[in-house]
């Protein structure tokens, strides 16, 4: 069964350059810009988080906050977008530098599960019953600082407070090892699938995998991909590209290692990815050095990249490559596959 793709990516992905160590190098395109180049880019799907549906929220009431998240929904409609998901973003706000819901302090931690509540409700309004958890907070610098058992057991129950909130949503968990905590709870896709047997329907306890963030737990993203598929959870993936070990960099697709990106789209392919109506999420940032004006390339090269390998994948003899893999004869599969990126 075929893969059917369509992409999608995030207001964030198109930003203006800052980092950790240097200021902004691009002025800043307004939102509604930022929407009319996504059907240009042949994009259809729009990834948010909360405040970037709905940006003054933390002023707003609930009611205010719907009504600001309808008036979005309207907007995206105009445009032909559809909202793949809505992710809380709590990592900026100061109820959250020691975590949200792993936090030790009980405000803290009522503040986050509010704020969650608040993001079930502007996805609603957008139409998506996808929310994305990526725990950026929750974890320690110091081993010592939380007890691992009770903060795996308050992630539990944040879940479980998401599911009876909204019993349409479904929450995909997007693991990382590390960064921006030195230790990060969930830090792996086995880890996020298995929260979802703390909750009473593990059915809508999914994930969503990104290429950076197996990397980065030195582990292969084509086999992570494959071990959600096999337990049907996988529901989304950031698709981007990664020089070794370092931080989170977001490269163009395939930019760096084209053999490891033709993993990633055939084991997508071959297991039928999007046939429910799974998105192809493409999480790139352009690099600092390009300049101003130039700098939507990485979205539309990323798309052109997935898809000119999808085209090479389609393209294998299935069954000159069983014969290989029956023979043993795995230099032949290897020159076989190298030839056919190479051609």
């Amino acid at each position: 069964m075929a893969g059917v793709f369509r992409f999608s990516f995030g207001p964030w992905n198109i930003h203006e350059g800052a980092d950790p160590f240097g200021p902004e190098v691009r002025r800043t395109i307004p939102f509604n810009q930022k929407l009319e180049a996504y059907k240009k880019l042949g994009f259809d799907g729009v990834q948010f988080h909360d405040d970037d549906a709905v940006p003054q929220m933390a002023k707003l009431t609930a009611p205010e906050i719907i009504k600001e998240a309808e008036k979005l929904k309207k907007t995206l409609d105009d445009h032909g977008l559809t909202a793949e998901f809505v992710a809380p973003r709590m990592w900026f706000d100061p109820h959250t530098i020691d975590g949200g819901y792993t936090n030790n302090c009980p405000e803290c931690r009522k503040y986050a599960l509010d704020r969650t509540k608040r993001t079930i409700d502007i996805a609603k309004a957008l139409g998506t019953k996808n929310i994305v958890l990526w725990l950026a907070r929750e974890g320690t610098y110091i081993r010592e600082a939380k007890d691992p058992v009770l903060a795996t057991q308050r992630i539990g129950e944040a879940l479980q407070m998401m599911l009876d909130y909204d019993k349409d949503i479904r929450v995909m968990i997007e693991s990382k090892p590390n960064e921006p905590m030195d230790h990060t709870y969930i830090p792996t896709i086995g880890h996020a699938i298995a929260m979802g047997l703390m909750t009473s329907d593990p059915s809508r306890v999914g994930c969503l995998i990104e290429t950076a963030h197996a990397l980065l737990a030195n582990l292969s993203p084509s086999d992570e991909m494959g071990f959600a598929l096999a337990h049907k959870k996988l529901w989304s993936v950031h698709l981007n590209d990664q020089n070794g070990l370092k931080f989170d960099q977001d490269l163009t697709f395939g930019a760096v290692d084209p053999r490891r990106a033709l993993s990633r789209v055939r084991v997508l392919d071959r297991a039928g990815f999007g046939q429910n109506g799974e998105w192809v999420g493409l999480d790139v940032k352009v690099m600092r050095t390009q300049k101003e004006g130039v700098d939507l390339k990485h979205l539309d090269y990323s798309r052109r990249t997935f898809l000119k390998l999808l085209e090479i994948s389609r393209s294998l003899d299935d069954k000159a490559m069983d014969e290989m893999i029956a023979a043993r004869d795995y230099e032949e599969l290897n020159w076989y596959i190298l030839q056919s990126i190479l051609k």
